[in-house]
């Protein structure tokens, strides 16, 4: 019984320390240009757990304030969005632009199929894993547009051409991924 209550006593008294702790130091400081702010916000919505690859939401910051565009497949996902960047330090104003995609089974049946062949395709694969895969799959009304980032030309190309023998898509489907900058060869 008396362990039990030094035991007790030590973890609030731990707890209570730590609160103190915390209370003096100061936590990271405020971005104070418009790239550190939205490199914060980006940060913010890549940590969001709902954030997933059926979404794709751009940041522009002027002054800071910060203009959201894109779309999610979820209602509720553009609001949380929304709560998250306002209350991110040196946000001075949210303009969301964001879209809600249609709720649709159809859609959603697409994205699967979308995701399957570009993931399952070897150059492409080792994505697959990833808490955040960087090739983002938006379907609006049977309409499908690739977002993100690719480390090659090879990937951009392969991954449109995984989207667009998926089926069901109505039309082209629109690339817009993006080439990251290539890491400089070492010259011997």
């Amino acid at each position: 019984m008396k362990s039990r209550m030094l035991g007790q006593v030590l973890t609030a008294a731990l707890l209570l320390n730590g609160a103190a702790m915390a209370a003096g130091k100061p936590g990271p400081a405020a971005p104070k240009t418009d790239a550190e702010i939205a490199a914060r916000v980006s940060r913010e919505i890549a940590m969001y757990p709902y954030y997933s690859l059926w979404d794709s939401v751009g940041v522009q910051v002027a002054e800071g304030r910060v203009t959201l565009s894109g779309a999610v497949n979820q209602p509720f996902k553009k609001d949380e969005i929304d709560r998250l960047v306002k209350e991110t330090p040196g946000v001075t104003g949210v303009d969301s632009q964001v879209e809600v995609l249609p709720l649709s089974p159809q859609d959603d049946q697409l994205r699967l199929r979308i995701a399957r062949s570009i993931y399952s395709d070897p150059a492409l694969s080792r994505f697959a894993g990833l808490a955040a895969p960087p090739i983002r799959i938006i379907v609006k009304n049977g309409h499908v547009t690739l977002n993100g980032v690719v480390e090659s030309q090879m990937q951009k190309t392969v991954a449109w051409m995984r989207a667009s023998a998926a089926g069901l898509s109505f039309g082209p489907v629109v690339n817009n991924l993006v080439v990251a900058d290539p890491p400089a060869r070492k010259k011997a």
